[in-house]
């Protein structure tokens, strides 16, 4: 039987295999993805208030936090997104082309 017989839109969904299983979580830090970077945030910390308010937006979860205290980021995993300069308000993290 070919694949294309096999799937089909006449095929029912109870007689395909199963698919988006995650066989084994925890592996996104195995990958640093932070290559892929165009732009690089840059953190000031003399402007920074500590309001965190940029670690819950990150999506790559690269804001560490110690000790209730934001650190500088995490570029092996940070792709530059920018978010997290556009949510501070005490303009402690700039956005910086190219780097």
């Amino acid at each position: 039987m070919k694949v294309s017989e096999k799937y089909s839109e006449n095929v029912s969904w109870k007689d395909i295999s199963i698919g988006g299983n995650i066989q084994g979580g925890g592996t996104s830090k195995e990958f640093n993805t932070g290559e892929w970077r165009v732009n690089t945030p840059k953190f000031i910390a003399e402007k920074c208030k500590q309001c965190l308010l940029c670690v819950p937006v990150c999506p790559d979860s690269s804001i560490p936090v110690v000790d209730k205290e934001r650190l500088d980021f995490d570029f092996e995993h940070c792709k530059g997104c920018g978010i997290c300069a556009a949510v501070c308000p005490c303009d402690a993290i700039e956005m910086i082309k190219g780097e």
